[in-house]
């Protein structure tokens, strides 16, 4: 699996289809994120761009191998083996994202609460960021997995899908991305942090379980 990991990063990084979903999530933190604001609704924001940037970044992994090289690649280890090595690469690149911005938004952020009279802790807060933007991370990488092929062979479809599905799993409330962001937010004015443990649990639970279907079925439709 390592050597089909290093393959997918490397086709990943040259084909450049990372940079698209990479500006959308800048794009997010750039306008959304000021200089000086509370951390954890700052924090709260950046996780919530990142679900959209997954499901994005699963889709361009997915397709990112030209036919004949795909074929080889399957025909040498097996084609669930392969898509499972692109859903990770997926998952790889948006977690680095998620990791990078969640410094950069601790770092220019304010750490008090969201009425600026109690003091908020930087490295706890940016753990349960952290942990927030993880849980978004793999929600995106579960609704990628089932929005992208095998499981959705129309792009156009996919794609439709994809977007509203993230935004039905950042705004219900049963979802462990609306559950992991709200925490956050909500505990903004009192300047309590909010470690979302059972989201992320549930978040990687969802994935695990949509990668597993996606894999599978990735070799029925080879």
């Amino acid at each position: 699996m390592i050597p089909l990991l290093r393959y997918q990063l490397d086709l990943l990084l040259r084909s450049q289809r990372w940079l698209p979903p990479f500006l959308l999530y800048a794009a997010f933190v750039l306008i959304g994120v000021r200089s000086g604001e509370p951390i954890l609704d700052s924090l709260g924001y950046a996780s919530a761009a990142l679900l959209p940037t997954a499901i994005w970044m699963v889709r361009a992994c997915v397709s990112n191998e030209a036919p004949a090289a795909r074929h080889c690649t399957t025909a040498a280890t097996g084609p669930a083996r392969v898509h499972l090595a692109k859903v990770l690469t997926a998952m790889l690149a948006t977690g680095a994202l998620g990791v990078l911005g969640t410094a950069v938004v601790a770092f220019v952020s304010d750490p008090h609460s969201a009425g600026h009279r109690t003091a908020v802790p930087v490295l706890p807060a940016a753990g349960a960021g952290l942990l927030t933007a993880l849980s978004c991370v793999l929600l995106g990488i579960a609704a990628g997995a089932l929005c992208a092929w095998p499981v959705m062979r129309s792009s156009g479809w996919g794609i439709s899908i994809g977007a509203f599905a993230a935004l039905l799993l950042l705004v219900v409330g049963a979802s462990p991305a609306n559950a992991a962001v709200s925490g956050m937010v909500t505990g903004s004015p009192t300047g309590v942090i909010h470690v979302p443990w059972l989201p992320f649990a549930g978040a990687a639970l969802l994935a695990a379980a949509a990668t597993a279907a996606s894999c599978g079925l990735s070799s029925r439709r080879t």
